[in-house]
C-alpha cells in the first residue's frame, strides 16, 4: 500500500526563473573557484555533477574533494539567495497540491542533490518546508550517493520508516527515475520538460499525481 512519496526539489517543485547551467557555473562558480587556485572547465564540472566522472576526480586539481564541493555549494547558496531578492525562484502553480496529498495521511520527503542548507532555503521561502517529514541534501561523507544513486531515496525511506513498495519516487528528471528505481521504488516522471523513459508512471503536473494516488486507493 502506497503510504508515502518522495519527491525531487528543482524543476520538480521549484524552478529558477532565467537559469542556465552553464552560465551558472561560469558567473557564479569559476570566479570562486579561481580564488582558490582552481581552473576547472565546465564539461568537466558538467561530467563530475551528471556523474560520469567521480565526485573526487577533482582531486586531481589539487584541492580535497570535499572541500571543492562546499565551495560550490557555497556559492549555490549564495546565488539562490540573490535569485530569491530578485524574485527569480518560482514554485510551480500546481504545488498546492501537496497539501492535498499530505490531508491523504501521506509521508511526504524531499531530496536534492543540491547541498541541504540549499534545498531548505528554497523550501522554506516557497513555503513548502512545513510539509516534509524529512529533507536531504548531498552527503558530504558521501558525495557520490547523489543520484542516480539510490543512496539519499534510501535516507529518505528509513527516515519515513517506509519500506520501497510503501512509497513512490517523484521527480522530473531521468536521475530521479534511476535512483527512485534502484531503491525499488515505483517512480513517477512529472513530465515539465519533456518524458523520461523508465518511469511507472507519468503525470503533467502534481494535480494529476493526486488523482493517480485518488484513484490507487479506491482501487484497493
Amino acid at each position: 500500500m502506497l503510504r508515502g512519496l518522495i519527491f525531487d526539489v528543482d524543476e520538480t517543485l521549484v524552478y529558477y526563473e532565467g537559469y542556465d547551467h552553464r552560465g551558472w557555473y561560469e558567473e557564479w562558480v569559476k570566479p570562486e573557484l579561481r580564488k582558490h587556485g582552481i581552473e576547472l572547465d565546465y564539461e568537466t564540472y558538467r561530467k563530475t555533477v551528471t556523474g560520469e566522472l567521480p565526485r573526487s576526480y577533482v582531486e586531481r586539481f589539487g584541492i580535497d574533494h570535499v572541500e571543492f564541493w562546499k565551495i560550490v555549494d557555497v556559492v549555490n547558496l549564495n546565488y539562490r539567495r540573490e535569485m530569491a531578492r530578485l524574485g527569480r525562484i518560482k514554485a510551480f502553480p500546481d504545488v498546492s497540491a501537496i497539501e492535498e496529498l499530505r490531508k491523504l495521511g501521506l509521508k511526504l520527503a524531499a531530496v536534492s542533490n543540491a547541498s541541504r542548507e540549499c534545498t531548505e532555503f528554497v523550501l522554506d521561502i516557497s513555503n513548502l518546508k512545513g510539509y516534509f517529514d524529512a529533507v536531504y541534501g548531498k552527503d558530504y561523507s558521501n558525495l557520490d550517493g547523489v543520484k542516480p544513486n539510490p543512496y539519499l531515496v534510501e535516507k529518505a525511506l528509513k527516515a519515513l520508516n517506509l519500506k520501497p513498495d510503501e512509497a513512490w519516487m517523484v521527480g522530473d528528471s531521468i536521475h530521479d527515475v534511476l535512483a527512485g528505481e534502484r531503491a525499488g521504488l515505483k517512480t513517477v516522471n512529472v513530465v515539465r520538460f519533456g518524458k523520461v523513459e523508465g518511469a511507472d508512471y507519468y503525470v503533467s503536473d502534481l494535480w494529476e499525481l493526486l488523482r493517480l494516488v485518488k484513484n490507487l486507493r479506491e482501487e484497493i
